[in-house]
């Protein structure tokens, strides 16, 4: 890929950052890679090359073809909509015996070498640091999700996202929540605003510093009349997601919760095995051995959800086709939770 317009050296040899103004800063290049404070402050730029991680090599992992000279929000949303075409949502490795590592260059590996997927704390760690490498004044920053069944939002920050702040505007960028509830653009940060996009309607609405993200859902029209009952077909309604504060946080910050996560019985993540991709016009999710394509805005206000249930086989063979997705362990599909997905 052409260096559009960056010196070649940039893409080629590995050097440590740069403050604003020009300066060599050898603690900001940790920085880079570690999410600390450092990085969060100062806007700091970041070698395209860090260690043996490229950007160069991760805009290939997501086909992405176009200009990063200017970081500005619609070089963000091009990035930001290539990257979730491309890199699955997924916690197969939970269920291939594997253990999930929050660490960078651990990540970058799985996911721009092997080809795999991830969850929040990976999905957007790494596009914290792809951000951070092109200009970006990003932020990491903590969610709590809300969980359904008990009515509330959990307890513990169990999500990782990020602040953009682009011409003075702060925007929230969130490439690792997956399934229906996956924002396709950056999202400009202001209360009691209804932001369309294609998946449906998103807003925040914020309450004495804390933020609250919504999604709107369309109607959904299954063809498969086996599954009319199925508590996927949710109705037309506004469903909580997660909140948040502005609070900067470090990935230190999200360690255990991710030990947590991946390994207690009460975890979603451990009683069901997803991977869902998004696509041009919808996604496709498989949980367990129920896959479930979704076509959105089928008919007006309503999206179209086809589900089909898989046997062992097919989970392997779908894995692979639909998800581009080629394991090291044999997966072991699991669903005990009755909880909705899509």
């Amino acid at each position: 890929m052409p260096s559009q317009g960056l010196p070649q050296t940039c893409s080629a040899i590995p050097h440590p950052p740069k403050l604003l103004g020009g300066q060599l800063n050898f603690q900001a290049f940790r920085a880079c890679r570690t999410g600390s404070s450092l990085a969060r402050n100062q806007r700091v730029l970041c070698p395209l090359q860090s260690g043996n991680m490229n950007i160069t090599e991760y805009f290939t992992r997501i086909s992405y073809n176009g200009s990063y000279k200017n970081p500005d929000l619609e070089t963000l949303t091009a990035i930001f909509q290539h990257h979730i075409r491309a890199v699955p949502f997924e916690n197969l490795s939970i269920h291939c015996g594997e253990t999930i590592k929050l660490d960078l260059e651990p990540v970058y590996d799985k996911i721009v070498r092997k080809k795999r997927g991830g969850w929040c704390m990976e999905n957007n760690h790494l596009l914290y640091w792809v951000l951070k490498t092109l200009g970006y004044d990003t932020t990491i920053i903590g969610a709590k999700v809300y969980s359904p069944e008990e009515n509330a939002y959990n307890h513990h920050i169990n999500h990782l996202l990020l602040k953009v702040v682009l011409d003075g505007k702060a925007y929230i960028v969130d490439g690792g929540f997956g399934l229906v509830y996956q924002m396709w653009q950056p999202m400009e940060l202001i209360s009691g605003k209804d932001q369309s996009q294609v998946p449906g309607i998103f807003r925040f609405t914020e309450d004495n510093g804390i933020w609250y993200f919504e999604k709107i859902k369309r109607k959904q029209y299954n063809p498969n009349q086996s599954f009319s009952n199925s508590n996927n077909l949710e109705k037309n309604a506004c469903k909580k997601v997660y909140l948040f504060t502005l609070e900067p946080r470090e990935i230190e910050d999200f360690r255990p919760q991710n030990v947590y996560l991946q390994t207690s019985p009460d975890s979603l993540f451990v009683t069901k095995s997803i991977c869902s991709l998004q696509t041009t016009d919808g996604l496709w999710a498989l949980v367990g051995w129920k896959l479930t394509k979704v076509k959105y805005n089928y008919k007006e206000n309503m999206d179209m959800v086809e589900i089909t249930t898989l046997t062992d086989e097919e989970v392997e063979k779908t894995v692979k086709d639909k998800f581009r997705i080629m394991l090291d362990h044999k997966l072991i599909p699991v669903n005990s939770s009755g909880l909705s997905m899509v």
